[in-house]
Formats: structure tokens, C-alpha cells, sequence
């Protein structure tokens, strides 16, 4: 007998940018967690494998994602991008060898060494990251979940069926990509709504009239979905800590302006993250959705840049780089450590820091369960999740420390490593819980996503919500005037909606992260639905639309291509009304 389940969650998250920009705010994101983080995840696991090691580790992937990891395009830039990476790092090796800096040059010559050996490993696997992690599926050691389709916030887009959306595609994405529907999904940004009569936060069309919404949850058992996740706070009360705040200047100050309305709830000792619990905010006759709670002890451990792993002064340093090229040459020296006070990373000494906090993790992780079985005489789960863009491009190192965990918990006896799946399974959770609104956020607050300076995207947002529903509505009535090329734009007004609604935007513009290109995105995606609209009207009235719309059509449907399988009937009607 065990004393507990561990499991090990990644969110794998980035927004559409193919054909949106290269760098710094573009493509490049995408080439850099592919390099850093989806490969090196792809290569410790099947290290692991190769050592006669079968860990296993949940990974989210959302849909957005996995359209560009599939893309054509994306495999031709990846390939670019590795090359001028290795061009930057042969650069830095004339000019260190120039002026005698054999630290820094032993480093360019690592740089080049890395991105020649993920370059050939992405050959490797035949340029298909997606099929790579598809078959660590199918041998046992991931289960993959799925995500919201574009990572639209839930709590706060104005209309169920945009909801409804969200969650079909991501179904229906995910089994296309990986053979079989998901099990579980990641609530973007970990965003729960109950359902009760809801008031938009922004008017639309001038009223802020309640009505009734559906719960998040709902959609997710109807859709076939067994369990998402949520922040520790929203299952038990308390106070919230947010995982990001330390990490943005710009949240703390936009905290600041809310912190004083923020009243922590009375905590429910009775609720504890060791356990799954069944959601039901529906009426009577609706499946449950189970839900589990981050762990808030380990999570500082590795969210935490000032105190947990990832702020050792020995390890790579995120924030500074060195131009051209933008390689990494210095270590974090210390959390408070100014840019110009960073000392030169030694890659050995940062790797020899990872045995010592693998094993103060792993050995945190037996004694929380050990602790919890005492009191509790059962053996409890505990859930670690994290961004898997945590391991290895924030925090570079990161992999490995990732492989050592999973390889320490696999041959501990005391602790079973687990897929969320299979616990619940055995467990068959029978606590049904009201769960509050929220999210992750700082005071599980939607602050984040709806401020001073996000307000007016919901505008955008709400109003082509309603203009969405309304010609879904037409087509699904009319579907005897519906040809070719009207069928195409209804498909891409889908498409440009699903992609103005992504979270992203509104997290970028107020960490101030990409806010001027967050804000032009969601501009772009909203001016395209307005003109798509226009020429729907257009055809719906039986006229032709001009050589001129054509073509901006074609080069919509070409610069935003993913979900060729979207189903406009989707934002016509919620499916389950009751």
C-alpha cells in the first residue's frame, strides 16, 4: 500500500500567431516553447522509457496549439528559426574568441550544440510533434488532455453557445489529432462559472439585464468530459494567491486597485485537494463533472521565482539576453539581481542543482501524502500543475529537473504516479460540491481579464457574439441559399470570433507583456468579422460580393486556417437548454 497518488499536470498553451507577426511578438513564441519545452519533454520521456522507466505524465495541449504545431508552415519556420539561432551562436563565438572570453565562449558553443541537437531531433521524429506525443500516449506513459478551443475565458463571454464552442471544438480537434476524445480538459486560465442569472459585466446593445447561464461544468459533462481543475482557493476557501503576480510588475499595481474589495471566504475545512469531488450546478438529471485542486504546497516550489527552484542563482536566466541574437549567457545570480549585476552561467554547476531539488520535491510530495494518510487513514492524491512552458523556457533547466521527479516517483514505493483519469476511475467520487465562481488569479478575481484597460475588448467581443448567433440562425433555417462560398465565410466568421475571444489578449494587455500587439490582434480579428458579416449579409440577400471581398476572404481563410472541421450550427443554439 501506497502512501498516495501523485499526479503530474502541464498546461501547453500559446495563442494563434501563425502569420501574425515574427518577432519579438509572433511565430518566434511558438518556435521557442517548441525548442525549449514540447521537444525536450518528447526527449526525457523517452529517456525515461529507455532507462526501463514507465512514468506517466498528464499534458494538456490545447487545440490552438495543436493546429500550428500541424501546420505546414510552422514545420518550414521552425527549421528557419533553429538555423538562424545556430547563425547567432557561430557569431558570438567570433566575437568571444576575439576578446578571449573562454566562459562565454564555452557557452555559444552550447547554444550551438543545442539548437543543431533539436534540430535533429525534430527531423527525428519527422517534424510531427504532435505525433510524437500521440504515441507516448498510446504507450502509457501521457494521457493528454484537452483545453477551451482558442482558450476563450468562460466566466466572461456574454453568450452559452460561444461556451458551447469552446468545448465541441476542443473535442473534436483533440480526437482528430490524437484517436480518441479527451477525458479532461484545462479551464483557460482555470475559470469556473456556476450557473446562476448572470449580468454582463459590459452592456450589450446598451442593456445589462440578467439572465440565466448555463455552468461551466455543464458543457463539459455533456460533451463527454470527466474532470478539469481548479485553483486550491476556489475548492476551500481562503486566501488566493495568484501564480503569476511576482512574475509582472503590471499585476501587482493592478491588484493594488482591487485588493480592497477582495474578502477571502471562510475556509471549508472539510474540503481538502487530496481528494476529487464531483461538480453539479445543473438541474436534476445531468452527469456530475469531478474536479481537482492544485496543490498549494508544491506549487510555490516551482512556480516561484523569488522562493522556489527556478530562482537558484546557479540556473540560466530568463530575462537576460544578449543582441544580436538573442542567446542566454548569465545566470540568475539571485532573484533581486539587477541585469547589470548577473554573473556568467556556468551550465554544469546549473545542472548539478538538479538532483538536490528533484529529491526535496519528490521527498515533499511522500511527506504531504504521508501526513494526509495519518489523519485521514486514505491515501490521498496530490495534483502538481503547472504551464509546461514553465519547464524549459522560463526555466531552462527545467526538463531535467521534470525527468528526475518522474523517474524518483516511479521507483518510490510509497508514492504511485497517476493520470487524473485512472484515479478517478478507482476512486469513483461520490462528494457532490458547489464550487464560486473564479479562476487562478490573484483573489480567484477575473480582475485580470476585465480592468480599466481590457474593458473595451468585451464590447468587441459581446457584439459579434450576437451577431454570430444571429446568422447561425439564418443559415441553419435557410439551408437551401447556402452555396459554396457563403458556407466558407459563415466558417471563417467562426473562426475570427473564436480567435478575438482567446484570453490571451486580455492577459497580454494587462501584464503589459505584448500589449500594443495583443491589442492589434484583437482589433485585426474583430475589423475581419465585421467584414466578413458584411459579406454574408451580402449573399444572404442574393447578391454577389465583389472580385475585391473575394480576395479578402481568401486571405482571411488562408492567414487564419485552423479548425477546418468547425461547425457553425454550434453557435445557432445551446444543445441542452435544460
Amino acid at each position: 500500500m501506497s502512501q498516495g497518488r501523485f499526479a503530474f499536470v502541464l498546461h501547453s498553451h500559446l495563442p494563434y500567431v501563425l502569420s501574425h507577426g515574427k518577432w519579438p511578438h509572433g511565430t518566434d513564441w511558438l518556435s521557442e516553447a517548441a525548442a525549449e519545452t514540447y521537444l525536450p519533454i518528447i526527449r526525457i520521456l523517452n529517456e525515461l522509457i529507455d532507462e526501463g522507466i514507465k512514468p506517466k505524465l498528464t499534458i494538456g495541449l490545447s487545440p490552438v496549439l495543436c493546429e500550428q504545431l500541424a501546420d505546414k508552415d510552422f514545420k518550414v519556420e521552425f527549421v528557419d528559426y533553429l538555423k538562424q539561432k545556430i547563425e547567432a551562436a557561430e557569431l558570438d563565438i567570433v566575437e568571444f574568441s576575439r576578446l578571449d572570453q573562454p566562459i562565454m565562449l564555452k557557452n555559444a558553443h552550447f547554444w550551438v550544440d543545442f539548437y543543431n541537437r533539436t534540430h535533429e531531433h525534430f527531423n527525428n521524429v519527422g517534424q510531427d510533434i504532435l505525433n510524437e506525443f500521440k504515441k507516448l500516449q498510446d504507450t502509457g506513459v501521457l494521457e493528454i488532455i484537452t483545453c477551451g478551443a482558442t482558450h476563450g475565458y468562460f466566466p466572461l463571454l456574454s453568450r452559452d453557445e460561444s461556451i458551447q464552442t469552446q468545448v465541441k471544438m476542443a473535442v473534436k480537434c483533440h480526437t482528430r489529432h490524437f484517436g480518441k476524445a479527451p477525458r479532461g480538459i484545462w479551464l483557460p486560465e482555470c475559470a469556473y462559472r456556476p450557473r446562476y442569472e448572470w449580468k454582463p459585466p459590459v452592456p450589450i446593445n446598451g442593456s445589462d439585464d440578467a439572465y440565466m447561464r448555463k455552468g461551466s461544468d455543464e458543457f463539459l459533462s455533456e460533451n463527454g468530459l470527466d474532470f478539469f481543475i481548479v485553483d486550491s482557493a476556489l475548492l476551500k476557501g481562503g486566501k488566493s494567491t495568484g501564480v503569476y503576480i511576482e512574475r509582472f510588475e503590471a499585476l501587482k499595481l493592478l491588484w493594488g486597485q482591487f485588493e480592497s474589495q477582495y474578502q477571502p471566504s471562510d475556509e471549508k475545512i472539510e474540503r481538502t485537494p487530496r481528494e476529487p469531488y464531483l461538480v453539479h450546478s445543473a438541474p436534476e438529471g445531468k452527469k456530475p463533472t469531478a474536479v481537482f485542486a492544485r496543490d498549494p504546497e508544491t506549487g510555490i516550489l516551482v512556480w516561484s521565482g523569488e522562493h522556489g527552484y527556478p530562482g537558484d542563482g546557479n540556473y540560466l536566466d530568463f530575462h537576460k539576453k544578449r543582441f544580436p541574437g538573442g542567446h542566454r549567457y548569465w545566470a540568475v545570480t539571485s532573484s533581486k539581481a539587477d541585469l547589470a549585476d548577473k554573473v556568467v552561467y556556468h551550465h554544469e554547476t546549473a545542472m548539478s542543482r538538479i538532483p538536490e531539488n528533484s529529491s526535496h520535491f519528490a521527498t515533499t510530495v511522500e511527506e504531504i501524502l504521508s501526513t494526509y494518510k495519518k489523519k485521514s487513514d486514505k491515501e490521498g492524491i496530490l495534483v502538481a500543475p503547472y504551464d509546461a512552458e514553465l519547464f524549459g523556457h522560463w526555466w531552462f533547466e527545467g526538463p531535467e529537473f521534470l525527468k528526475a521527479v518522474l523517474k524518483e516517483i516511479t521507483l518510490n514505493k510509497d508514492v504511485e504516479l497517476t493520470f487524473l483519469s485512472d484515479h478517478l476511475d478507482d476512486t469513483k467520487p461520490r462528494n457532490i460540491i458547489a464550487l464560486p465562481e473564479g479562476s487562478w488569479g490573484q483573489g480567484n478575481h477575473h480582475y485580470i481579464w476585465l480592468n480599466k484597460h481590457t474593458e473595451w475588448t468585451w464590447k468587441h467581443i459581446y457584439e459579434c457574439e450576437a451577431e454570430m448567433a444571429r446568422l447561425a440562425k439564418w443559415r441553419r433555417e435557410n439551408t437551401d441559399k447556402i452555396d459554396s462560398e457563403l458556407d466558407t465565410i459563415f466558417k471563417q466568421l467562426a473562426r475570427e470570433l473564436m480567435l478575438m475571444s482567446a484570453s490571451d489578449w486580455q492577459f497580454l494587455i494587462s501584464t503589459w507583456a505584448a500589449k500594443d500587439y495583443a491589442e492589434l490582434r484583437l482589433t485585426e480579428h474583430y475589423h475581419d468579422f465585421k467584414k466578413l458579416s458584411s459579406m454574408a449579409v451580402t449573399k444572404m440577400d442574393g447578391k454577389h460580393i465583389s472580385a475585391g471581398d473575394q480576395q479578402y476572404l481568401a486571405d482571411c481563410c488562408q492567414r487564419d486556417r485552423l479548425f477546418e472541421d468547425i461547425e457553425v450550427d454550434w453557435f445557432a443554439e445551446v444543445e441542452y437548454t435544460g
